[in-house]
């Protein structure tokens, strides 16, 4: 098992729990945005395959995820959480001084990249985006037009076509298995406005990544906002068959080939 650091920082509702993967001299730093109801060690294997590419990794839990401080899933306010992104970026920066930050945003964890791409682009040398919540996603609305939010948690075989995913998925106890909370729902809907209307990120290069058969977060809905975030000039790649995950996907070595292919073309040296 590689490695982990663990870090408790003050985070803007609370603790904020932070996983560190080391690398000793690292080239750069990247840092992990995980998605809705989950948390930062389902990536440990993407942490593997940056730290072996020369990178030393951070991954926060979110307010109300993992093992982070909060209601489980409520999330008042995104800008909390860009913020909370942001305070990492400074415990990596001040371990590491000088070396590009890489920002990686997965589904919910997209949404926050994006809004802090706009907010602090400048210190990023690369952002990339994997099945982002962004553009036009109608289950907000069509949750929050219902009196009473239906208890319907995320399909595990909605993840990846690989069963070992769903099945690690469904029996972890640090990810949440219940509905949707309306406070949770109401910021995304007003993240999704402000980021639609928060311009784009100008030159900082952009990596889209999605499976075609993503149910939760459908491709045609990302397109529209990754567009207008990247200005239309984002480098994308479209896995045939895949769903939401594709970091955990059964083309996963494909999925990471196509990143570090991207990261040897955007990153200094």
């Amino acid at each position: 098992m590689h490695h982990v650091r663990e870090h408790v920082l003050a985070g803007t509702r609370g603790d904020l729990f932070v996983r560190e993967w080391p690398r000793p001299e690292p080239r750069y730093l990247a840092l992990m945005v995980h998605g809705y109801g989950e948390h930062g060690d389902r990536y440990a294997e993407l942490a593997a395959v940056l730290t072996g590419h020369g990178a030393a990794v951070y991954a926060p839990d979110h307010i109300g995820h993992g093992r982070s401080a909060g209601e489980r899933v409520v999330i008042e306010d995104f800008e909390d959480v860009v913020a909370d992104v942001h305070t990492v970026a400074g415990l990596a920066r001040a371990a590491h001084p000088g070396l590009p930050l890489v920002l990686v945003g997965h589904s919910m964890g997209g949404l926050i990249a994006a809004r802090y791409a706009q907010l602090y682009g400048r210190e990023l040398s690369a952002l990339i985006l994997s099945g982002p919540v962004i553009g036009a996603w109608e289950l907000p609305g069509r949750l929050l037009a219902m009196d009473e939010i239906p208890n319907t948690p995320v399909s595990p075989s909605a993840l990846s076509r690989d069963p070992a995913v769903g099945a690690a998925y469904a029996a972890d106890p640090l990810v949440w298995h219940g509905p949707m909370k309306r406070p949770t729902l109401q910021a995304f809907a007003r993240t999704l406005a402000t980021v639609a209307e928060g311009g784009d990120i100008g030159a900082l290069p952009l990596l889209w990544l999605h499976g075609d058969d993503d149910r939760l977060v459908p491709l045609p809905g990302s397109r529209i906002g990754v567009e207008r975030l990247s200005g239309g000039t984002h480098t994308e790649r479209i896995f045939p068959g895949a769903r939401h995950e594709v970091f955990h996907e059964t083309v996963k070595k494909e999925v990471f080939a196509e990143l570090l292919r991207f990261l040897d073309r955007t990153l200094p040296g």
